[in-house]
């Protein structure tokens, strides 16, 4: 295959996104992060797009077997913020300039559909900040309630497009019912994201391919590829971390075959390579999430060890993030980063 042929063309097929996975020479590489840039710079611009996440509780009902926070991680100090707690925390993001909040927790039914509402409507009332859900599955009707709320977009990964992997990794949830539930809240209205894991066990490029190809399939509005990283009490405790090299050649893939979708420069990146954030963006990425979890609750959301910044002030340790990221020619936008997709541009 010819790599300028391949970055030059409209659409890429499975083998053609494999190949540039399997990229491995200097100037390759190079080729491609260049053009996974331009046409980042294209199509979303080069303003980079902050969204605050607040990890509220991480008691999970689930077992997936490369997750920290899995029920039978019995290791953990569980913890649950109040209603209060969170709309406060989301109250001084809003303070911070920044424009986007993500609720994310284990998969905790804690947290009844009435809850949520009422910590999005109050969120709503008090700011003007999209809010994102990253609370796994649960009942339509429930997604529909968030809706009516206020909530504009849902974060859940797909994980791995591999039916048999994805299997193995959660025993509980099934991939089909995954993909009907990002279907569902697109069909609802809502900006949906999904993504994958890199370096899970079993998985090869071609799963990777797939997984991108799985993303474009579901129009998903952003997309985060970040690196596996093995935590302790997982069955997958001794696994190496993903690769982030692989992870980098994964976002330029995902930028170049899907063009305007929002590509997030990961903290778990960052956790590996203490300059993941700027390579990312320098490869596709145009999103950064940093943690505004308060002190007791952040060091406690363990999905994974060694999760950068997490000691620190998390307004503190936003400004540094600012800082690189301004020190790299970017700038940090000052708008809520809606979906550029053509369903939700204002004509």
């Amino acid at each position: 295959m010819d790599l300028n042929e391949i970055l030059n063309k409209g659409e890429l097929s499975k083998e053609e996104i494999v190949f540039l996975l399997n990229l491995t020479s200097e100037g390759d590489l190079k080729a491609l992060y260049d053009k996974a840039d331009q046409v980042r710079r294209l199509y979303v611009g080069d303003e980079v797009h902050f969204r605050g996440i607040i990890n509220f509780s991480n008691f999970c009902e689930q077992n997936c077997i490369y997750c920290g926070l899995r029920e039978d991680n019995f290791s953990l100090s569980r913890y649950r913020m109040t209603p209060e707690e969170i709309i406060e925390t989301a109250k001084m993001i809003s303070n911070e300039g920044v424009y986007t909040i993500v609720l994310q927790s284990g998969e905790d039914s804690f947290y009844d559909a009435d809850m949520i509402s009422y910590i999005i409507y109050s969120i709503k009332q008090n700011t003007n900040l999209a809010v994102t859900l990253s609370i796994g599955e649960r009942r339509f009707d429930e997604y529909r309630a968030w809706k009516i709320a206020g909530a504009d977009r849902y974060l859940l990964k797909h994980e791995t497009a591999n039916e048999k992997h994805y299997h193995i990794y959660h025993d509980r949830q099934a991939l089909h019912e995954r993909i009907n539930h990002l279907r569902f809240l697109k069909q609802i209205g809502y900006q949906v994201a999904s993504g994958n894991l890199i370096g899970l066990p079993l998985q090869a490029v071609e799963d990777i391919a797939d997984d991108i190809l799985l993303c474009k399939e579901l129009n998903a509005d952003m997309a985060a590829f970040g690196p596996f990283i093995p935590a302790p009490f997982t069955p997958y405790k001794n696994h190496k971390p993903g690769s982030p090299e692989l992870t980098l050649k994964t976002i330029a893939a995902a930028r170049i075959v899907i063009k305007d979708i929002h590509l997030p420069a990961t903290t778990a990146l960052d956790s590996l390579d203490k300059e993941g954030r700027e390579k990312a963006l320098l490869c596709g990425a145009n999103v950064v999430m940093p943690d505004f979890t308060p002190h007791p609750y952040r060091e406690k959301y363990l999905i994974y060890p060694g999760k950068r910044g997490i000691s620190d002030d998390p307004l503190v340790s936003h400004k540094m993030i600012q800082s690189r990221i301004e020190a790299i020619g970017r700038k940090i936008s000052a708008s809520r980063g809606d979906s550029v997709k053509s369903s939700y541009r204002i004509v």
